[in-house]
């Protein structure tokens, strides 16, 4: 018997049981066609399940045709998407793995070249569309969004728990809720972008109802044992913008309408941001939450080695570590680190004879 790391225990959400705290962090591929994932996305997904990994969320995955980070993105609003989601989810549950989506919609930042091509806003003559957000205020050099009708922005709730229902229609075990780096729901509770005058605008309260309405109608549908997250902004970066002590309000408030994990990342509402990039340095925020709001906690950013990780569960910083970069870089990182910090023996039947070697 190894001794167990705290890195690798199994952690239950829900009724949920996942077999560690090393979690795949979303990843945008821009590799999709009409939303639906290929052949990559089960490759690229799966290798990280015969890595090693409790979690392997796919990336963030349209509601709708409008809110694509890119026309290559992922989706989740038909059931050829589905099909095509449920070979993928099928392979990672058999590795052991607990399969994840994280359900997003980009707003003012969408419609966007796939970054190999410029980052920029797709021309209307390639397939290009007009953006909506809370505001009408471009996000840096992109094509400026049309805001959201009151109307409009009430009609949102159910495009996520439509793509939640689906999403457990093929086969996903848990979803999170992309309310991070810009995209369309921080589009609404980050005072720097935020300027309606309706019941979506104005204060802390107006501007995360829209961040409630639609965990409560995901509730509704996604089923009751299966664990709902949703990642954060945490901190804007930027004086007058959301704080921490805003995402621990807001983390309560989510936790009371049945979120069971903050995922703590930042940034991303203004291009202008100055951000402290190091190593770990988003992790004392989902420290914050975890302790201040009483919530699990998941903690992301520059976490690379084991022992680095370990420390993030063990000293009850966060529950979790997702991990982005580094799994790009190794994507059989949580075999070494297994080995590394004597826990359990994780490898694949298949890959024992070099684990020995």
């Amino acid at each position: 018997m190894g001794v167990m790391s705290h890195l690798f225990d199994p952690l239950k959400l829900g009724a949920t049981e996942i077999r560690n705290r090393v979690w795949v962090s979303p990843m945008c591929q821009y590799s999709a066609v009409d939303g639906v994932p290929t052949d990559w996305h089960l490759v690229h997904l799966g290798q990280f399940a015969v890595g090693g990994a409790g979690l392997v969320m796919a990336e963030a995955t349209a509601v709708a045709p409008e809110g694509r980070i890119s026309a290559a993105d992922t989706g989740l609003w038909n059931d050829e998407q589905v099909t095509a989601w449920r070979r993928i989810t099928d392979f990672l549950r058999e590795q052991g793995s607990t399969p994840a989506v994280q359900l997003a919609h980009a707003g003012r930042k969408a419609s966007t070249t796939a970054p190999w091509e410029g980052d920029g806003t797709l021309p209307a003559a390639d397939g290009g569309w007009q953006t909506v957000s809370s505001t009408s205020n471009a996000f840096g050099a992109l094509a400026a969004p049309r805001a959201l009708t009151e109307d409009e922005v009430a009609a949102i709730p159910q495009q996520f728990a439509d793509a939640a229902r689906r999403s457990a229609e093929a086969g996903f075990e848990v979803v999170e809720l992309h309310f991070a780096h810009g995209y369309l729901a921080h589009q609404f509770y980050s005072p720097l972008v935020n300027d309606r005058t309706d019941r979506y605008g104005g204060d802390f309260d107006g501007r995360v109802r829209l961040l409630l309405e639609i965990v409560d109608a995901v509730r509704e549908v996604w089923p009751a044992g299966r664990p709902l997250l949703a990642r954060l902004s945490a901190t804007d970066w930027v004086e007058g913008g959301w704080t921490g002590d805003d995402s621990v309000r807001l983390s309560r408030l989510l936790a009371e309408h049945g979120v069971d994990l903050v995922d703590a990342s930042t940034g991303g509402a203004v291009p202008d941001a100055r951000i402290p990039v190091g190593s770990g340095y988003q992790t004392r925020f989902a420290r914050q939450i975890k302790l201040e709001a009483e919530v699990p906690t998941g903690a992301v950013g520059l976490i690379t080695s084991p022992q680095q990780a370990e420390e993030v569960v063990s000293s009850g910083s966060a529950d979790v570590v997702l991990l982005g970069r580094e799994l790009l870089r190794d994507p059989h990182w949580p075999l070494h680190a297994a080995d590394e910090l004597h826990a359990e023996n994780i490898w694949p039947k298949q890959y024992v004879r070099a684990r020995r070697a």
